[in-house]
């Protein structure tokens, strides 16, 4: 006679097996999703948990990361699967090479990011929130292990970064919540490229995959802006290396050409943004000004740049934009965005000629500087260029003490 559990699995007819195994496979995923998931909690619990930042915040995070790296299928099988469409297969073809370019051209530690893919449900990422206190250009910062202080914090819920973004008003701060498209976790996960990258045409995947393994290679913790600005640099000059560069490309190519001009743009940008941070210190370093009257005098520089920029930058850009500085409104978090992002640019430029004009030589040169430097940014000659500053970075100060 038949044992139960046998007659069980030995019913059902023809489409009970399919069934079982469909079901046995939903377990499997389920399993390993709860083990990323728990993996990712402790990381980002291990991150933030110290920070007083709340808990459900650290869970969701946790949760997020762990559905997209548990997301994640390497590149060459979704090159190679028949469901994938003619234009993914050709920027994850351009994806890999750019990783390798980054490896071996540029000597970056790229690690396993950017072997995988994973393909996200939505066009955005995450939601970015900064704010800045609006009578200097202070940001409202949080303080995590490993990575120091960082002014910013990422939901992947709206109405959560709304809630958060309104508190802090609330509070008297000037905020900006933007969406983002890439991350980098450092090398505490092997970060997939995300469907939200892949979109990009070739010049920004390209720079955008080597800003990211930029991060891999060089962190200082407590340093947001010029590790955002060192990635910029590293992203948009190793893009103009790799497409002049490669087989079937050469200087005289579209995609060279255009990563060029993306390259100007970003350095005449950056000027501009030095520029009108220098005018801002004169007001707000005003010791005999009182809070009040520095934001009013601070409306009188945001004019003038915008007036600035409409009649003098734009005409120069050849290839961006830049449009968000005139629709967003400008405030101190605007701005300190965009500092993190774009500050002494040209100095970068000045600092690889310096070395000898080998970007892999100017990058090493930077890492092996970092241990003796009070200020990385002192490490960059000036370039003479309006804005630029020579030696340190000047007084805009990198943390304070309204951490989380």
């Amino acid at each position: 006679m038949r044992r139960p559990r046998d007659a069980a699995r030995g019913a059902g007819g023809p489409g009970a097996e399919p069934a079982r195994r469909s079901g046995r496979r939903i377990r499997r995923w389920a399993r390993r999703l709860a083990v990323v998931a728990a993996a990712a909690v402790v990381a980002v619990a291990a991150v933030w948990l110290g920070t007083g930042c709340s808990p459900v915040y650290v869970v969701r995070a946790g949760w997020a990361e762990a559905k997209i790296l548990h997301a994640r299928r390497p590149i060459p099988e979704v090159i190679l699967s028949p469901d994938t469409d003619e234009g993914t297969r050709g920027k994850l073809t351009l994806a890999r090479e750019a990783r390798e370019f980054a490896m071996n051209g540029l000597g970056l530690d790229v690690g396993n990011s950017y072997t995988t893919y994973t393909e996200l449900d939505r066009d955005t990422l995450a939601l970015v929130l900064s704010a800045a206190y609006r009578d200097r250009l202070v940001p409202r910062t949080w303080w995590f292990p490993v990575v120091g202080h960082v002014p910013y914090r990422g939901f992947f819920d709206l109405d959560d970064a709304l809630d958060e973004q309104r508190k802090l008003e609330a509070e008297g701060f000037d905020t900006f919540l933007r969406p983002t498209s890439a991350f980098s976790t450092l090398g505490w996960f092997s970060d997939p490229l995300l469907s939200t990258i892949v979109r990009y045409d070739a010049v920004e995947l390209v720079a955008t995959i080597i800003h990211e393994l930029s991060h891999n290679h060089l962190f200082v913790p407590g340093r947001v802006r010029f590790n955002e600005s060192f990635a910029t640099w590293v992203g948009r000059t190793g893009a103009i290396e790799f497409f002049c560069t490669r087989p079937g490309g050469g200087p005289d190519t579209v995609w060279c050409n255009r990563a060029r001009d993306r390259w100007h743009d970003v350095k005449v940008f950056s000027r501009f943004i030095d520029g009108l941070v220098e005018e801002l210190e004169a007001v707000y370093g005003d010791s005999a000004a009182t809070p009040e009257e520095k934001v009013a005098g601070r409306q009188a520089v945001f004019d003038r740049h915008l007036r600035r920029f409409r009649e003098e930058v734009r005409p120069r850009l050849l290839a961006f934009a830049f449009s968000g500085f005139e629709s967003l409104p400008l405030n101190n978090a605007t701005l300190l965005s965009r500092m993190r992002y774009y500050h002494r640019l040209p100095d970068f430029d000045a600092h690889r000629a310096a070395t000898g004009g080998s970007l892999p030589a100017a990058i090493e040169a930077v890492r092996a500087g970092i241990e003796t430097a009070d200020d990385p940014f002192e490490l960059l000659p000036s370039a003479g260029d309006a804005g630029a500053r020579p030696g340190g970075s000047g007084p805009v100060r990198a943390d304070s003490p309204a951490d989380c």
